[in-house]
């Protein structure tokens, strides 16, 4: 127990009480097996006593503070709301001009929604715990988001072309391209910054009162797992309505399956990379980059003599689930592995343990 508190005397000398030594030893790999070796039922015990060993000396020790109130700021709330005005206004030009104006068009509007959902991303809810500098992407990540949002725009059609001996121009935009594009979703992914900050908003005000209110590591997980759903079920039901709406204002299939699963990947891997789990979003995004790239490269490679065998297993999902069973079932599954380790990260008392001011 001694050489426990030397170890972590740093984290036990300035917490102001027991669960914040719980939630550092947490975060150390500290577990209830661990605390069971030096006789204790689980983490919250074994901080209870070290917090009691620290030496008080003649100057008494703070009281234990609140937990700061997560405020919901004007700032924030504007940035979520301006990737989607950005990618209506784009939608808007594109299908009011023609000619050369049109990639014009395109390419400020793609600039400017690139801007948009970098200052989305670096402050409010979606940068991560208040107090804690905004965790940045890695270029790998954002290459496989920006992939992943130009598959959803562009991939099912080309999917189609390449199965059935194509492509043989780029698109167009026009309504009979042989390779179309679908903007409703990526319309409705960029207007979905705005709940997905909500929904972090709302799982990390929920954990913060969670985590106040709690006896034990075991009670806040067991209170934060539903919280976790449910605010991951909320996006999806906002996203799915943004869905219905671009589709509708577009006159365009709304492509659920590919939006939903894609909005979900997006969404978790951003709510990890907020609270420091950083790893598995890239391997997640990655692999389903992967698999995307791979659906695509494998017909064109059944071309070459003696190798159609290449092109069956993409050609068998397409006859079966159509095109769009490729990115929903990459992004679903990837989706999935995110969530079952979201459901194991993210409900542990250190991701939400405070750290500085409110934001």
């Amino acid at each position: 127990m001694k050489a426990l508190l030397h170890r972590h005397r740093e984290l036990c000398e300035r917490a102001v009480d027991p669960l914040e030594i719980a939630a550092g030893l947490e975060a150390h790999g500290v577990t209830d097996r661990t605390a069971a070796r030096f006789r204790h039922r689980d983490v919250f015990s074994l901080a209870e006593e070290l917090y009691a060993r620290v030496p008080r000396h003649a100057e008494p020790r703070p009281e234990p503070r609140p937990l700061p109130v997560l405020r919901v700021r004007v700032g924030w709330v504007l940035l979520t709301l301006l990737p989607g005005a950005l990618g209506a206004a784009t939608v808007t030009g594109l299908r009011l001009t023609h000619g050369h104006t049109r990639p014009l068009v395109a390419a400020g509007g793609l600039l400017a929604v690139t801007l948009a959902v970098r200052a989305a991303l670096r402050h409010g809810p979606l940068a991560g715990p208040p107090g804690t500098r905004a965790w940045r992407t890695a270029v790998g990540t954002r290459v496989c988001t920006l992939w992943l949002l130009g598959y959803a725009l562009a991939g099912d059609g080309l999917l189609s072309a390449v199965l059935t001996g194509g492509p043989d121009a780029l698109p167009t935009g026009a309504p009979d391209d042989p390779w179309p594009t679908t903007t409703a979703p990526v319309l409705a992914l960029l207007a979905a910054c705005a709940p997905a900050a909500w929904s972090a908003h709302l799982l990390a005000a929920g954990a913060r009162r969670r985590l106040a209110g709690s006896r034990g590591l075991e009670d806040f997980t067991a209170a934060a797992r539903p919280l976790l759903l449910g605010t991951f079920v909320l996006f999806l039901g906002a996203l799915g309505a943004l869905l219905a709406l671009a589709g509708t204002a577009l006159h365009e299939p709304a492509a659920y399956p590919q939006a939903l699963t894609l909005g979900a990947l997006l969404l978790l891997a951003r709510l990890l990379t907020a609270h420091r789990h950083r790893h598995a979003p890239a391997l997640a995004l990655g692999a389903a980059v992967a698999a995307e790239a791979a659906a695509l490269a494998l017909p064109m490679a059944g071309r070459l003599p003696g190798c159609a065998f290449l092109a069956v297993p993409v050609e068998t999902l397409a006859d079966a689930g159509g095109t769009a069973a490729v990115p929903a079932l990459a992004c679903g599954t990837a989706a999935l592995v995110l969530l079952w380790h979201a459901g194991r990260t993210l409900t542990r008392a250190s991701a939400h343990a405070p750290a500085g001011a409110p934001e």
